[in-house]
């Protein structure tokens, strides 16, 4: 695999976690002391919609764990 094609990866990996925060940012306030995600308001969730992001997450990080085994790994295994 390219270098590019790594990056294209990468770069796919940050926006999903960007999209992923930007949903709790928007739905859970943070604490003013702290700037940490303040959950004692209980916030309600919509539960589909945090696992459709967190699956989209978890899909490219191991996308990309893929590609660390297979250009990083195995290489130095040959």
């Amino acid at each position: 695999m390219d270098i590019e094609a790594i990056r294209k990866e990468l770069r796919a990996y940050e926006d999903r976690r960007d999209e992923f925060y930007r949903f709790l940012d928007e739905h859970i306030p943070h604490d003013a002391g702290t700037g940490l995600y303040d959950f004692k308001t209980r916030p309600m969730l919509d539960a589909e919609k945090v696992y459709e992001l967190f699956h989209k997450l978890d899909y490219q990080a191991r996308k990309i764990r893929g590609i660390v085994i297979n250009e990083i790994v195995n290489k130095e295994d040959a």
